[in-house]
């Protein structure tokens, strides 16, 4: 039996499994795609502290390498769900096998919604980015345009006017459906256009993008040349198959505080798949220390 099953390797997984094993507790990262999540798509990481400059690659590899070091097991596998185990304690049920263990921490993320275009994650990095925050300061002084319309995409698109030459936001309804505040700080913007009824139906650029084919809901298609898009049309969290187990909120995110306690004993959560104003790595692997702290003195009884 494990002391803590963590589902997910994403910083929020790996840094639960570094804390976990400094706590000397049996611990097995269990992730279904890619050791170290989102955070591998990004090519140029420069807001971790105490690291001017990386990829993502890297920060997942060394994080994974010092999971692996402090004698933490790593498991390719797709959790199916989580139940109570009748001889004490709870299952990890997956494809390939079932994991008994004291506790779960799920740190299974999110994922951006895309575009769903040709050559898409391609171009991450290239002119595609999902990031205002993570990316924006590459494109100071360049043109961009942010594609949404809700708060995240006005919220981008305000941080993005404020060291870009211009900033389109590009909206598929007729209008904008995040709050009106926001609206109206981008309003007052000279550097800031509005495009609506109209969607991205392709990238352009070889091996960066340089423009976007536009269409809009009268069928005209026309060319935008951009230096950048920034895709702010939600995220999906990876949650479906825990909603039997902890609450979920109306937009699929686990109902958890910075405690990373959920309401079901014996199960924590920790990084992108809570409720969070904030997705970044620090809010990640601080996600990730908490979770498995709690999951430490739940263990010890303390």
């Amino acid at each position: 039996m494990y002391d803590i099953v963590v589902v997910g390797a994403g910083p929020a997984g790996l840094t639960a499994a570094l804390y976990a094993r400094r706590a000397d507790k049996k611990v097995i990262v269990i992730e279904k795609e890619t050791f170290g999540g989102q955070i591998t798509y990004s090519p140029k990481v420069e807001n971790y502290p105490g690291i001017a400059r990386m990829s993502g690659s890297e920060f997942a590899d060394m994080l994974v390498e010092q999971v692996l070091s402090m004698g933490a097991e790593i498991e390719l596998d797709t959790v199916n769900g989580i139940c109570e185990n009748p001889d004490g304690g709870l299952i990890v049920k997956a494809d390939g096998a079932d994991y008994t263990c004291k506790t779960v921490i799920i740190a299974a993320g999110s994922k951006h919604r895309t575009l769903g275009l040709d050559r898409e994650e391609e171009l991450v990095g290239e002119g595609v980015s999902y990031c205002a925050v993570c990316d924006g300061a590459f494109y100071a002084g360049k043109d961009v345009a942010v594609i949404g319309g809700g708060n995240s995409a006005l919220q981008e698109a305000v941080l993005l006017s404020e060291y870009c030459k211009s900033v389109t936001l590009i909206q598929n309804l007729p209008f904008f459906t995040g709050e009106a505040k926001l609206l109206e700080i981008l309003e007052s913007r000279d550097n800031v256009k509005f495009i609506t009824d109209t969607v991205v139906t392709s990238l352009i650029g070889e091996e960066s993008l340089t423009a976007v084919e536009l269409q809009n809901s009268q069928g005209e298609k026309s060319v935008f040349e951009t230096d950048a898009i920034f895709v702010a049309i939600g995220q999906k969290p990876e949650n479906d198959v825990f909603k039997d187990v902890v609450s979920l909120d109306d937009s699929g995110y686990i109902s958890c505080d910075e405690t990373c306690i959920t309401q079901t004993s014996g199960v924590f959560v920790a990084g992108d798949c809570r409720t969070k104003k904030v997705r970044q790595i620090t809010t990640a692997t601080a996600d990730g220390a908490s979770a498995a702290i709690a999951a430490c003195r739940y263990i010890d009884g303390i």
